[in-house]
């Protein structure tokens, strides 16, 4: 049996004599779809684990644009505005992706039995996705992504209070971890003519 992958922007197309293939090109655009919108609330919240896997429909307000999350750890609801690329990618996975079934889940399985997401499923998503992109972190699980939206928002000036409540901590404690030197930007400093400023 011959088979023929093609890269095409983001998703794959296989070509092949047998329907079976057709149907894994399908998975993998589906997984394409799915992982990107998981991707993105990891990234760009910097939501932890359970927190993705809880969202359920009801929690994405598309009138509003708001999206609320229910944080375990505090005990109470926070909400985002819902960021445009965000909603697309929750959109098209909505759309073409997700089994229409009635489970209120956002995140369901994308093969059957089709089932509500656990939080630990979402380490192979993260995981692999890093892996094939060749970025070497110490750790390439979900976390990995959230202390990437936090440095993300120490480098652009947040204090260390909005950037924990933006991952809903509960004390500036928690939110410590994230204060480290940015040793490039040190490096920018050093390398800076003094002369210049003369």
């Amino acid at each position: 049996m011959k088979c023929l992958a093609e890269f095409v922007g983001d998703h794959v197309q296989v070509r092949v004599e047998s329907g079976f293939i057709a149907d894994l090109s399908f998975l993998q655009a589906a997984a394409s779809r799915f992982d990107r919108a998981i991707l993105l609330l990891l990234a760009v919240y910097g939501l932890r684990s359970g927190e993705v896997v809880a969202l359920t429909l009801d929690d994405v307000n598309w009138e509003q644009d708001i999206l609320h999350v229910s944080r375990p750890k505090q005990r109470c609801e926070q909400e985002y505005p819902l960021a445009t690329e965000v909603g697309e990618a929750i959109l098209r996975y909505l759309e073409q992706v997700r089994p229409r079934i009635g489970s209120r889940s956002l995140f369901l399985t994308i093969k059957a039995p089709f089932r509500p997401l656990v939080s630990t499923s979402l380490h192979h998503v993260v995981s692999t996705r890093l892996k094939a992109l060749n970025i070497c972190c110490r750790k390439r699980g979900p976390h990995s992504l959230r202390h990437a939206c936090a440095t993300h928002l120490v480098a652009e000036g947040l204090s260390l209070k909005q950037i924990g409540d933006h991952l809903g901590h509960r004390s500036a404690y928690a939110t410590r971890t994230y204060a480290k030197v940015d040793l490039v930007g040190l490096r920018q400093v050093a390398d800076f003519a003094l002369g210049d400023l003369l």
